[in-house]
């Protein structure tokens, strides 16, 4: 994490940035959105090899993942809502997803796992 001119950056060691705001700064996310786009993308990504490996690849694959914010500094329900397009002629499929999304939302998805389990935050200044 490093400040810019305009905001905030984060890099991580394969070069990959993406910006960080305060709501009102163009074409960066906020933290908040950062922490909902990093459970929604750890379940699709641990989702995809899942079904691909039991020879049921989705047409589409998304995810939208939405909180309210129910106090100052505080979220309410996260939820993560599957966009999904069955393969066609894949009677399966829907099945496969269902079971292995919830394995996924309930025991594999890292960051998932970090926000319903306590765990100690340190800082250092």
């Amino acid at each position: 994490m490093e400040r810019t001119e305009d905001g905030f950056r984060a890099v991580n060691g394969r070069g990959a940035a993406v910006a960080i705001g305060d709501g009102d700064a163009e074409g960066a996310f906020t933290p908040v959105e950062l922490l909902l786009a990093a459970l929604g993308g750890c379940e699709l990504v641990t989702v995809e090899p899942l079904t691909a490996k039991r020879g049921h690849r989705m047409a589409r694959l998304a995810a939208t993942v939405q909180a309210d914010k129910v106090a100052t500094s505080t979220l309410g329900t996260i939820t993560v809502t599957y966009d999904v397009e069955l393969p066609e002629g894949d009677d399966e499929a829907e099945g496969v997803l269902k079971a292995v999304a919830a394995r996924v939302h309930e025991k594999y998805c890292t960051v998932g796992n970090a926000l319903r389990e306590p765990m100690k935050v340190d800082q250092v200044v």
